[in-house]
């Protein structure tokens, strides 16, 4: 397991990382898929925040907490981290066959040339300031739901197992999840 670290505002000790690479190596005995970890540290308001983002076979676990010690803080991100993986480990054992598929999609052009963009920022009514790409999994919805837990999200896309069309689950505020499925 590949382990990267990343800091803002605070200098890590090489006994520090040891410390932590030597944790987080204990991760493969509960699960043995996990391809790399990032471990990101930062140091606000008289307090050490350890964001730690694992890549389990292509699902995305993250686990963050914060302490005025550095070492309480990765520990107590370790364990969300360790609560996951075990988790997912049991969806899987579960589940008679973890179903992979490598399928490739064909996207459609872009519906609104780029210039249509461009006028719509000079007009000011719609600005964009961020744009995220990531792979969209072909899963059920109660994989999606799980997904979705694991990375602490409101939402989360995914192509259903069933229909083979883009779906969107989400949170919803009464209690319980939503799914919406495209209408043709």
């Amino acid at each position: 397991m590949e382990v990267r670290f990343v800091t803002r505002n605070v200098e890590l000790v090489d006994s520090i990382k040891e410390h932590m690479e030597k944790k987080l190596g204990k991760l493969d005995r509960f699960f043995d898929r996990i391809l790399d970890t990032q471990v990101a540290v930062d140091f606000k308001r008289g307090m050490f925040v350890v964001e730690i983002t694992s890549n389990v076979n292509g699902l995305v676990m993250r686990g963050e907490d914060y302490a005025p010690d550095l070492r309480k803080a990765f520990d107590k991100s370790l364990k969300n981290i360790e609560r996951q993986v075990k988790r997912h480990k049991d969806v899987l054992t579960d589940r008679l066959q973890l179903k992979t598929r490598d399928i490739s999609f064909d996207l459609e052009p872009e519906p609104f040339p780029a210039e249509a963009d461009k006028v719509a920022e000079e007009s000011g009514k719609v600005q964009i300031v961020k744009t995220k790409r990531f792979p969209v999994r072909v899963m059920t919805s109660q994989e999606a739901a799980l997904q979705m837990d694991l990375l602490g999200h409101s939402f989360f896309v995914f192509r259903n197992d069933q229909s083979g069309d883009f779906s969107v689950v989400y949170r919803r505020r009464e209690g319980g999840y939503g799914v919406l499925e495209p209408q043709e």
